[in-house]
């Protein structure tokens, strides 16, 4: 099932792509931020993108694939790229990460030994 959430506490299961871009759109400078979250039973550990809209208007768009190891992060100052991001992730898409420069930030989630 997907689940989208919004930083002020809004939850709308299986989000239609309007759904989506109304979230995003309504996102306030200064921190603010959505998520998107996949949840099944047969899926293991965390599966979620999120989009942060920080004070100097640009968007910080993290995806992370399972595991801490497999999380990354963007910034664009593009809303339509991150709409485009969010609706091909929702969607299943293979190519909704193409157009954007992505950092592994894993070691940031991940205990050290």
């Amino acid at each position: 099932m997907l689940i989208a959430t919004s930083g002020r506490g809004h939850v709308v299961k299986h989000p239609s792509k309007p759904a989506i871009g109304t979230m995003l759109a309504n996102l306030r400078r200064g921190n603010e931020h959505m998520a998107l979250e996949r949840q099944e039973e047969d899926l293991e550990g965390d599966w979620y993108i999120q989009v942060l809209y920080r004070d100097n208007n640009t968007y910080q768009l993290e995806y992370r694939d399972g595991v801490p190891a497999e999380h990354y992060q963007t910034q664009t100052v593009s809303q339509e790229k991150v709409l485009a991001a969010l609706i091909g992730w929702a969607t299943g898409k293979t190519n909704w990460r193409d157009g954007f420069m992505w950092n592994n930030i894993g070691e940031l989630f991940t205990p050290s030994a």
